[in-house]
């Protein structure tokens, strides 16, 4: 084969015919409506994020983080309007990866599938790091004392993260049992989960000294800011697994874009008023701790308000957990339907759930869960995500450009515009990632090219 017709072959694209008629199919049965959506949304959104990841933010930034969260929010915000577009248009489980097979090629559809699975498998173990945190301070609370072997890390001489590794596997249970039983436990655990959050604002505005907003705003300066926006990115992530839903949501054309713009403003508005209250009541260079909320109540003697927090956060938590699984299981199902992964990977059971998918994930996500560190895991999803939000703008821009007649449950305003600033904002953020997480991910890229070369390629559906 010549060396253009290899390169036309590995950049052979999907038809948005196809995709529908997949849809359509109904392999996966539809139960998710609009509320069951967004709450779906503020759950994998509000999690670690704001529970834990907040407090190290503002250590970083300072008072000034609320600029971090909105440059990481404006940039979100504006990827969530191309997401709803796209997925009112190829209502797909495959999300971003099925968007890209159909605008640029399999090959990059493929890596970034690939860097998708494992940014979400991340993420999962990232929140399931911090539950375990919480559900520790739980314990001592109620006086009893955990091993503290039995949540540090070997390299710190202990056994691991255990109790990260039994929630993961628990939920992954819950997730082969079907959506039906997931989405009614993840309604609870968000609505545990909202509540307290609106508890620790509600309470915690009474002892705001507004001093420690103006004697040092923005300590770090500019690009503390910008070091705290690449932190807290991490905080948004979740509104893009709401497009991986699609062929499990009724009316997905009017529900999947409605959806994800009301989780982005819900969780946006969250955010900042939990920042002003945490920067408001405590000195930022003391709140670089993992259960920031939790600490800043104990500081003003809100001991049983301290309590009420992290109970609801052991339970709110596992509502994110659930969320990014859902999303990577669905991803991978997707593209092994494609013929791009082993085909074991699309057999359902009984509960139409992708229950081999759903237990090796699982298993894959309690390991990282119980052997690396919060940060860096933290750090390595946003490079997937930020990188993904990217190109999913790009592709918005060339539906906009080579699909124009085709049906849209939504439109992007201001195209071409908005997804160009949303690019923009995405490459600064990438400016502030670390060059052993470039190296980490540019190692699974490699392996993920392996996979396709070896077998993705040879086994493709489309020829």
């Amino acid at each position: 084969m010549k060396l253009g017709g290899f390169i036309m072959s590995i950049l052979r694209k999907k038809s948005v015919e196809s995709i529908l008629a997949e849809a359509r199919s109904k392999t996966l049965a539809p139960t998710m409506r609009t509320m069951d959506l967004i709450l779906f949304g503020i759950g994998a959104i509000i999690g670690s994020g704001i529970l834990v990841l907040t407090g190290k933010a503002s250590a970083e930034a300072g008072p000034a983080v609320i600029f971090s969260f909105l440059i990481a929010g404006v940039a979100c915000c504006l990827a969530a309007l191309c997401y709803a577009e796209l997925a009112s248009t190829i209502p797909s489980s495959g999300s971003t990866y099925t968007y890209l097979y159909v605008s640029i090629g399999e090959i990059v559809a493929y890596i970034i599938g690939w860097v998708l699975i494992g940014g979400y498998v991340l993420s999962a173990a990232t929140v399931s790091n911090g539950w375990s945190s919480y559900f520790s301070r739980l314990l001592a609370g109620l006086g009893v004392e955990l091993p503290k072997a039995y949540y540090t890390l070997p390299a710190d001489g202990g056994y691991g993260n255990i109790p990260a590794i039994v929630i993961v596997l628990l939920i992954t249970f819950l997730l082969s049992r079907g959506t039906s039983s997931s989405k009614l436990v993840n309604n609870l655990m968000v609505a545990a989960k909202v509540g307290i959050v609106i508890l620790f604002i509600v309470v915690g505005s009474f002892y705001v000294e507004p001093t420690h907003w103006t004697n040092d705003f923005a300590p770090t300066g500019f690009s503390g800011v910008m070091l705290a926006a690449t932190t807290v990115f991490f905080a948004y992530l979740g509104f893009d697994a709401i497009s991986t839903s699609a062929e499990e949501t009724i009316n997905p054309e009017k529900a999947l874009p409605k959806a994800i713009i009301v989780t982005m403003i819900v969780c946006t508005a969250f955010y900042i008023l939990v920042c002003l209250v945490l920067t408001g009541v405590v000195e930022y260079s003391r709140l670089g701790s993992g259960d920031a909320l939790v600490f800043v109540l104990e500081e003003v003697g809100q001991n049983k308000v301290a309590g009420i927090v992290s109970l609801g956060a052991v339970i709110g938590l596992m509502a994110g957990i659930l969320s990014f699984m859902y999303a990577g299981i669905r991803i991978t199902y997707t593209i092994a339907r494609d013929g791009l992964l082993p085909k074991v990977f699309t057999k359902v059971n009984d509960n139409k759930v992708p229950s081999t998918v759903t237990w090796s994930l699982g298993c894959l996500t309690a390991v990282l869960a119980g052997f690396l560190p919060l940060g860096k895991l933290a750090e390595l999803a946003n490079v997937a995500s930020i990188i993904a939000f990217a190109l999913v703008s790009y592709t918005t821009i060339v539906f906009y450009k080579k699909f124009p007649d085709v049906k849209r449950g939504f439109r992007v305003p201001g195209m071409p515009v908005l997804p160009i600033i949303s690019i923009v904002l995405f490459a600064a953020l990438l400016y502030s990632v670390t060059l052993t997480s470039w190296i980490i991910f540019f190692v699974w890229v490699i392996v993920g090219l392996i996979v396709y070369f070896t077998y993705s390629y040879k086994h493709s559906k489309i020829e």
